[in-house]
């Protein structure tokens, strides 16, 4: 099975690049299309949906890649931070790309649908955005259409870089379902009330422009310019004490769900664990010297 097939693949190319002097790795397999593509190099993970024939909706095969992929994100030592876009389609215009449509309904309704049983299967299949916590920063190159699935994935993102093509939006209310994976509850935390009732109710696409103005966005950028900005926010977070950037994103993230004094408490804990680094110690050393920390994750 590819997914298994994945999991040894990383398993492999982790321990090959603690040999590499470029401490960089790519996730392939020859002779297989893979759905979604994985590299790593100076920290920073770049993940890939591939399947741009498709707008890059995510098929089975996808979200199997997608759990995965993030699984490694978290787990791996090497990687301090990740950045997720979609692959281009040459036969396509720059304002017809796509960073992904959602889920490939297609190949979804494929399915049995005999899984009932399934519901209390609540730790199966995890993903960013579905109960899997990843406190690494994780950056989203938006390359064009941002759709149902593919918008409830840029909710459980840190930092969004758009392109001035991109085009937003929480379509599934038209099609009798609703915005799972965090979609019904993330955006209402993200944005302003009418404006997140006006996205999840009526379903309308918006443009970057509309995104940047509510807030949805960090940044919109000319297309050529999407990856290098993405990178750019993507190396200034890895030159970053990468424990410190861990501890900040889970309490920041912790506090939308629990009383101020709770989150204050666990600020403090949290805190006190960290001073105790090795990263803590050579921050106001590197200071006190004037040259640039160097850091290890320790």
């Amino acid at each position: 099975m590819l997914r298994l097939t994945l999991k040894t693949l990383f398993v492999r190319v982790r321990a090959a690049a603690k040999e590499a002097t470029s401490g960089g790795f790519v996730a392939r397999i020859d002779g297989c299309t893979m759905a979604l593509l994985f590299d790593v190099n100076d920290h920073i993970a770049v993940l890939t949906f591939n399947r741009p024939e498709s707008m890059n909706a995510m098929d089975p095969q996808t979200y199997s890649e997608l759990t995965t992929a993030w699984i490694e994100v978290r787990d791996n030592p090497d990687i301090w931070v990740a950045v997720i876009t979609g692959a281009s389609n040459p036969n396509r215009p720059a304002d017809k790309q796509a960073f992904c449509a959602g889920a490939d309904l297609k190949a979804m309704s494929q399915n049995d649908g005999d899984e009932g049983w399934k519901f209390w299967q609540t730790q199966e299949g995890l993903l960013l955005n579905r109960g899997l916590e990843v406190w690494k920063p994780v950056v989203a190159a938006v390359n064009g259409y941002c759709l149902a699935g593919g918008m409830t994935l840029l909710f459980a993102t840190d930092i969004r870089v758009a392109s001035e093509y991109a085009i937003f939006g929480i379509s599934e209310v038209k099609r009798g379902i609703l915005a799972g994976n965090g979609g019904s509850q993330r955006a209402i935390r993200q944005l302003p009330y009418p404006m997140a009732m006006e996205m999840l109710l009526i379903g309308d696409h918006f443009s970057a422009a509309d995104a940047l103005r509510m807030g949805l966005i960090n940044k919109i950028v000319p297309a050529d310019e999407l990856m290098p900005a993405a990178m750019d926010y993507a190396r200034r977070l890895a030159a970053n004490p990468p424990l410190a950037v861990r501890a900040v994103k889970e309490l920041a993230v912790r506090s939308q769900y629990m009383h101020i004094q709770d989150g204050l408490r666990l600020e403090s804990a949290v805190l006190s664990v960290l001073r105790q680094s090795e990263d803590a110690k050579e921050g106001p050393l590197a200071f006190a010297e004037k040259r640039p920390g160097v850091f290890k994750g320790r």
